[in-house]
């Protein structure tokens, strides 16, 4: 291959690091994590000093962890073959007719720009490292309303409270893969919503891995400030490659005062690729958080939302469902972390096993001293398609107040042969019956997106009854 460098000659005879330009018309990195790879990446990024220094910073934590050593195999994954950083040779734009021909063509089969003429009032799109596309109605912006990649926020005038509060929630000694985060972490989005400001359409980020043996480590930062209210969407794909691939972003989300921030992703990765990405919300007083997912794809999962109720009065919801496939293993769940007086949680969750997936649903609640009063009701539900896939339910409880209300209740089922016989009694064919009823077990999710994402949701649940995803 060419080789091409970005670097000055002061930079390229202190490190000696070169990118690649591939086939597809990439810059990339060499595969494998190093202090040069690190620096290169920040200097590509022009990070401020912070930034840099936060990175090396997080690549000595790295180093220093161990793999996980519980929940569902990362034999697989090996990081000297994983390139953590590729980006497309175009800049970032905000008209779709400027984004390059190939990306764009990649994009519309996923049908981001019909999404966002018809419901959205702002769209990210992020393939491999880079975010390409950014927009946002302009009455949306009148209202105040930031939303743009975060690395352009960096320079900008937000570039102090994205110090204030970039890796707080999540820090890199939390655990491995988020030190691996801290360290090479690249695009996603920076949204702040101002006091009192109602935005009354989703704003949405979609992210894109399309290389074999990358990684992708996109960041989102999320303030939704006093009294405002959010619904942000995000949606992820990859194509399917005989080795693996790596999703290790971050979610950070802070809901204020009697704020309302809802959360929504579908996420169909491919099925080489081991998805362990992290999120965490901190809610204030009177605020509320919402929790809608639904989980498809993917070799192996570590996913694992958290919320924070640290306010009195504050509140989250978390609806959501996996689909565990042949040869998938995940794992799954949430903690809620109850702080605040009179603090309320409602969890239900729904997983479906089939052809020898594996699905475990992990659920922690946890009532410090001071939450008195605090509510917290955790409903989960397993449907096995056969004789063969496997789920199990895992809750947690650590309740350290008399006057808390917390209750679990876990089912599990399969298909009633009656159902099927009914169905197809009135004219649908087997598979078709099949889908049908998965379909109304996973209502509870599909009814709490848009519409357009309720019938994505529904088209994968149907892909995934007849075998022909990735």
């Amino acid at each position: 291959m060419k080789e091409k460098t970005k670097l000055d000659d002061v930079d390229r005879n202190l490190y000696d690091f070169r990118f690649e330009e591939s086939d597809e018309d990439f810059y990339k990195v060499d595969s494998g994590l190093t202090p040069e790879i690190v620096e290169q990446i920040s200097r590509e990024k022009n990070d401020p000093l912070w930034m840099r220094e936060l990175r090396l910073e997080s690549l000595k934590v790295y180093e220093e962890m161990k793999m996980p050593d519980w929940g569902p195999s990362l034999d697989g994954l090996d990081m000297n073959n994983i390139i953590t950083y590729i980006k497309p040779k175009t800049e970032m734009v905000a008209s779709w007719d400027d984004v390059p021909d190939d990306i764009k063509e990649t994009f519309e089969r996923l049908g981001i720009p019909k999404a966002e003429r018809d419901s959205l009032a702002g769209v990210g799109a992020q393939y491999d490292s880079e975010i390409v596309y950014h927009n946002m109605k302009k009455e949306v912006a009148e209202q105040g309303v930031i939303y743009t990649d975060l690395e352009s926020a960096l320079h900008g005038p937000y570039a102090e409270m994205i110090r204030e509060h970039f890796m707080k929630l999540l820090p890199a000694k939390d655990h491995k893969f988020m030190a691996l985060h801290g360290a090479v972490w690249s695009g996603g989005s920076f949204v702040y919503v101002p006091p009192g400001v109602k935005v009354e359409i989703p704003l949405q980020s979609y992210f894109r891995l399309n290389a074999p043996g990358a990684g992708q480590f996109e960041h989102t930062l999320i303030i939704v400030d006093e009294g405002a209210d959010l619904h942000f969407i995000e949606g992820c794909s990859a194509p399917k490659y005989n080795i693996a691939n790596l999703h290790a972003g971050a979610v950070e989300l802070y809901v204020r005062k009697n704020a309302r921030l809802r959360y929504s992703t579908i996420e169909n990765w491919s099925k080489n690729m081991y998805n362990l990405n992290s999120k965490r919300a901190l809610v204030e007083e009177g605020g509320k958080m919402e929790w809608v997912s639904g989980s498809f794809g993917s070799h192996t999962g570590y996913l694992y939302p958290m919320t924070i109720l640290k306010g009195d009065n504050s509140k989250c919801e978390f609806t959501g469902i996996t689909f565990a496939g042949k040869g998938q293993n995940l794992d799954t769940g949430l903690k809620i972390v109850h702080s605040g007086k009179n603090t309320t949680s409602a969890v239900n969750t729904k997983s479906i096993s089939k052809s020898g997936g594996i699905g475990t649903m992990r659920s922690s609640v946890l009532v410090n001293p001071g939450a008195e009063n605090a509510k917290s009701t955790v409903d989960c539900a397993t449907l096995m398609l056969d004789s063969e896939s496997c789920s199990d339910t895992i809750p947690v409880m650590d309740i350290r107040t008399q006057s808390a209300d917390v209750g679990h209740e876990a089912k599990i089922g399969r298909i009633s042969n009656d159902a099927i016989f009914y169905l197809m009694s009135r004219g649908m064919g087997e598979e078709d019956a099949r889908a049908m009823i998965v379909s109304g077990f996973a209502d509870n999710v599909s009814k709490e997106l848009p519409l357009e994402y309720a019938i994505e949701m529904n088209n994968l649940i149907r892909l995934e009854m007849v075998g022909s995803i990735g």
